[in-house]
């Protein structure tokens, strides 16, 4: 199996956020795309680009979109990242410990983003820490909700344009 890529289909899902309410694929999809993130919190590019999914996030406030991060450790772990790395105001997944979603998408490094269309096809995937993928992303949701696009990972803010994960 590969990574999934941009005009694949997207495997249908449900999992369970941090308080163990659960989340399917399907019916987020009904109000819009869906911004999937699997990582993993020993990641120094999950570290570097979780500020920048925040920023994302409060640009595009509303539930015309979702952004959801799939975490590959145990909920301890998560919440430690979270706790140094946060806090966040997107939802977070747990597919620890049978990673069902990570084998139906198959990243080969983390983080790996994919952009979910509501006709359920993937219309972007990105690995590693990806500025031009962010930024594309951001102007795709733009695009989606009617709004100006905002570049949300500019280029002379101290990090580098990619890092892979």
């Amino acid at each position: 199996m590969a990574t999934l890529e941009a005009g694949t289909p997207a495997p249908n899902f449900t999992l369970e956020d941090l308080s163990g309410q659960p989340h399917a694929l399907r019916d987020a999809l009904r109000q819009g795309p869906v911004l999937l993130v699997v990582w993993k919190a020993g990641c120094g590019s999950c570290k570097l680009t979780f500020p920048y999914l925040e920023r994302l996030r409060e640009t595009y406030p509303g539930a015309a979109w979702h952004l959801w991060a799939i975490g590959q450790d145990p909920v301890d772990r998560i919440e430690t990242f979270l706790t140094q790395n946060g806090p966040v105001s997107f939802t977070i997944l747990d597919d620890y410990p049978d990673y069902r979603v990570s084998r139906l998408y198959d990243p080969v490094a983390t983080p790996t983003l994919f952009l979910v269309e509501p006709d359920d096809r993937i219309a972007l995937t990105a690995m590693g820490f990806d500025k031009r993928a962010l930024n594309e992303i951001s102007a795709r949701i733009a695009a989606r909700l009617g709004v100006a696009p905002v570049v949300i990972a500019p280029p002379d803010d101290g990090n580098p344009p990619f890092k892979p994960g």
